[in-house]
């Protein structure tokens, strides 16, 4: 589902990633691991079409991305990737099925059919009675919950999280990871993790280390 190959990325003088290569099974749950600095956060942006790589290829769902023009790119992250962060971004002003529904109105979908889709990932989240609170009337776990029930609108080929759990409790940190294994296996997820979360890390189907922007063998 994902292939990287030979990534670089510099920040002027400053090489972070110095040839990753790295693949990913459909299906698959892997986390990301290293320490702060490694590249890990880097990785994942240029994995998601966020930040472009120097050299290297990342292909998704047998796509090339580096042959997109960034309309199309800007088209394909929204129709075929999904992020989680550790800050929601959720709109403050629309509630948490608006929140859900909206990537899937930007991809010209049907709104009655958007919107259907947003109330039973929200209610497979747990968040059946929340549907019309706003994010000011919900936890950092329910808030977390909404965004991952938002990534996920679109059907996408990939889920990509960035430190998804580092900003909740022991409680909501258990339950959102116990989550991402529910989702693979009840959607066939595939899904790309950076945690320093080594209890999630472990648990995961495979765990690959950045170290000096290379994966350490």
């Amino acid at each position: 589902m994902i292939k990287v190959t030979n990534i670089h990325k510099r920040f002027g003088a400053l090489e972070v990633l110095k040839g990753i290569s790295l693949e990913v099974k459909k299906g698959e749950l892997i986390s990301i691991v290293g320490a702060s600095g490694a590249g890990k956060t880097t990785l994942l942006q240029i994995i998601g079409t966020l930040s472009r790589a120097d050299e290297g290829v990342v292909e998704i769902d047998g796509c090339d991305l580096s042959t997109l023009s960034d309309q199309a790119l800007a088209r394909f992250r929204n129709q075929r990737i999904g992020f989680v962060f550790q800050f929601h971004h959720l709109l403050p002003e629309f509630s948490a099925l608006e929140n859900v529904s909206i990537p899937g109105w930007i991809a010209g979908r049907n709104r009655e059919e958007v919107m259907a889709r947003a109330r039973e990932l929200l209610t497979m989240m747990g968040l059946a009675e929340r549907l019309d609170h706003k994010p000011s009337q919900l936890s950092g776990g329910e808030q977390q919950r909404v965004s991952i029930a938002r990534a996920l609108i679109n059907n996408p080929a990939v889920l990509l999280a960035d430190e998804p759990s580092g900003n909740l409790d022991s409680r909501n940190r258990d339950e959102i990871h116990r989550l991402f294994f529910e989702l693979r296996e009840q959607l066939g997820q595939t899904i790309v993790i950076v945690t320093h979360d080594e209890k999630l890390a472990s648990t995961a189907d495979r765990c690959i280390r950045i170290e000096d922007g290379l994966v350490a063998q």
